[in-house]
């Protein structure tokens, strides 16, 4: 079985499972050309309603960019490259004219909470956490998630989950609007209050609801945003502060 699975039940609901659970389900290249093909079979299949990400296991949703694979990047035009190829997924999955659900099945960190909130919707097991930690590395978001994560919550939340970098329980991320749906460890997906409803609905109703939520965006303006985004972790990511973080973290 490779590094993720694609996936569509009988309702319609199409998921994109990350397959990673020894690398507690962080991106690889390999995930990226995934999340790739998933979109695109998003927009060619009329047969599918929407569009739900989740991990493999129980323990994490997605930890993020992969360090062991990524850490060789050193300049910001290495880097850079990285960033943009995840961003641009990252924005196509915004922008998907279906619904989109991050089940968060576990911890969610980084590059995982960005993916997170690209989607639509945010179900999460109780006992999941998640955090932008970015910043405890010296870099910020880098795949579009701060941008992203600025139109769905309040600013004043959003940007305190960006400084902080804290990693926060289910619960509190439910009570700042991050995540919409808490759900108990032991109920299937397809037993989720959320999904079980979508998933009957009709295709054509459905997308009619998410050009209402798109037209609300103004596109140009947030995939600008996203590109002064990617670069500025780029930036970043080319400090010595950063690599330091990193090798640190590896020590640990």
């Amino acid at each position: 079985m490779g590094e993720y699975i694609i996936h569509m039940n009988k309702e319609g609901i199409l998921q994109f499972i990350i397959n990673r659970p020894e690398k507690r389900n962080a991106v690889s290249y390999e995930i990226m050309d995934g999340l790739e093909k998933a979109l695109n079979e998003c927009i060619n299949n009329n047969h599918v309603k929407a569009l739900l990400i989740t991990g493999s296991g129980d323990r994490a949703f997605c930890s993020g960019g992969d360090l062991t694979q990524f850490h060789n990047l050193k300049s910001e035009s290495e880097s850079y490259e990285m960033l943009s190829k995840m961003g641009g997924l990252i924005t196509r999955l915004a922008f998907l004219p279906k619904p989109t659900i991050a089940f968060i099945n576990g911890t969610a960190i980084g590059g995982g909470c960005e993916i997170a909130t690209a989607c639509d919707f945010r179900i999460a097991k109780r006992t999941a956490k998640m955090g932008f930690v970015q910043g405890n590395l010296a870099i910020t978001t880098g795949w579009g998630g701060g941008t992203l994560l600025l139109e769905r919550i309040s600013v004043s939340n959003a940007l305190s989950l960006l400084m902080t970098a804290r990693v926060g329980e289910a619960e509190f991320l439910h009570d700042i609007g991050f995540v919409d749906e808490l759900v108990d460890d032991i109920v299937p997906i397809h037993e989720i209050p959320l999904i079980k409803m979508i998933s009957l609905k009709s295709e054509g109703v459905l997308k009619a609801y998410k050009k209402q939520l798109l037209e609300r965006w103004d596109k140009k303006r947030v995939e600008e945003n996203i590109t002064k985004e990617i670069r500025q972790c780029a930036k970043l990511w080319a400090s010595d502060e950063h690599h330091e973080a990193v090798d640190k973290f590896f020590e640990k």
